[in-house]
């Protein structure tokens, strides 16, 4: 008994997100991939089985719920793009089948005219074919800003249909995009029955918007897939054939070869022969040469104990005080300097906090400190009268 083909859609598009975000190189992942590729594969034949699209159809003949299906070369590409692959045949094999896949994609969209043309001349163009760095940033730059845009778009239709935000946190794929928009299953069908729920005239219009604005997001995201599917098979392509392997007399006479060149250049080869597999015997041959490695340590013994015991010690100077004691030592000696801030900004300055005890009549503090405000007002007075205003002033003068 086959499956609806919203509720195999949605248990292929369930395997690729449960994929998305595991490593490739594990066998579990794999298994979840070729399992949503079968579903997929299985998929794709009953829709062309059933003609859901024809050529002679125009995007007004096709229903809202069938829309959706459009998406099956794409969900394809991008589920075959995370097949483990060892050789390089292999991996430009399965490239040539994922850029097929794209490419059907596209071409659907396409004819059924679902993407505006400003878009399809935006996406179409190859950003590595622009020379211009600054040109190519800037193409980069709209391209981007026209998903972001498409995908806003597409969250807001989902909201009107009342359905809650992806969860950015997540990490949400184009599957769980495309999952959203398929019908939720009910209870009540059976799996015989097909797609065929019927909606009001107003959901139908908002799910309607919301699968074309999905459709043209994609549209998007498959030109970037194809470039980079592009490239990869031309560097598969070009690559040199992988080196033939040597055989192991030849191997291990070059090893030989570049271990007796370059023991050549060194001062303290060991030589077996004179200082013993353990690595012990005299340091130095009748010739004076160096028979293996050793070290000149002082002859105090003090002064090798030192050493020695700096063997395992830390290679930095370890702090002798906390942060804390340090900044108290430093408040003692009066290098750090407290206040300011707001409260030191409400706070009056000596001079008006002056005038304010001046103030306060009747008191002998007010006496006292209305007399040192006479005093400095005399003071000031004084100064100004010696000192007019631009006295000082001589560099401007003609």
């Amino acid at each position: 008994m086959s499956l609806p083909l919203p509720t195999l859609f949605a248990r292929s598009l369930a395997s690729a997100s449960k994929a998305f975000n595991r490593p490739t190189i594990e066998d579990i992942t794999q298994d979840i991939i070729q399992s949503s590729l079968t579903d997929l594969t299985t998929l794709r034949s009953r829709v062309v089985g059933i003609a859901l699209f024809s050529p002679n159809e125009t995007l007004e003949d096709i229903a809202t719920r069938d829309l959706l299906y459009l998406l099956i070369p794409y969900v394809t590409s991008e589920v075959r793009g995370r097949i483990r692959t060892t050789e390089r045949e292999e991996r430009i094999l399965s490239l040539g089948q994922t850029q097929k896949d794209i490419k059907d994609f596209l071409s659907n969209l396409e004819n059924y005219e679902i993407v505006p043309e400003d878009e399809r001349a935006l996406h179409g163009r190859r950003a590595s074919t622009i020379i211009d760095a600054a040109q190519r940033r800037e193409h980069k730059i709209k391209q981007y800003q026209k998903e972001k845009d498409l995908r806003a778009r597409v969250e807001a239709v989902r909201k009107r249909r009342g359905q809650l935000p992806l969860n950015s946190a997540d990490s949400p794929s184009d599957f769980d995009l495309i999952s959203s928009l398929l019908p939720s299953p009910s209870p009540k069908r059976t799996p015989n029955d097909d797609d065929d729920e019927e909606l009001d005239s107003e959901t139908e219009d908002i799910l309607r918007e919301a699968t074309l604005l999905l459709l043209r997001l994609l549209y998007a995201h498959a030109h970037s897939q194809l470039e980079s599917t592009v490239q990869e098979l031309e560097l598969l392509r070009n690559a040199p054939p992988p080196a033939v392997r040597m055989s192991a007399p030849e191997d291990d006479r070059r090893g030989k070869n570049r271990k007796a060149e370059s023991d050549m250049w060194k001062l303290d080869v060991p030589s077996r022969s004179n200082s013993g597999p353990d690595g012990k015997g005299p340091l130095l041959d009748s010739a004076g040469k160096p028979l293996r490695p050793f070290t000149i340590l002082p002859s105090d013994t003090a002064e090798r104990a030192r050493l020695q015991a700096q063997v395992f010690g830390p290679g930095h100077r370890l702090p002798t005080m906390s942060i804390d004691e340090y900044l108290q030592i430093e408040r003692e000696r009066g290098n750090i300097i407290t206040g300011g801030g707001p409260a030191s900004e409400a706070a009056p300055t000596s001079s008006e906090q002056l005038t304010l005890d001046s103030e306060m009549d009747g008191t002998k503090d007010g006496e006292v400190k209305l007399e040192e405000k006479r005093l400095k007002d005399e003071k000031w007075a004084r100064y100004t009268d010696d000192n007019p205003r631009g006295a000082g002033n001589t560099m401007n003068r003609g």
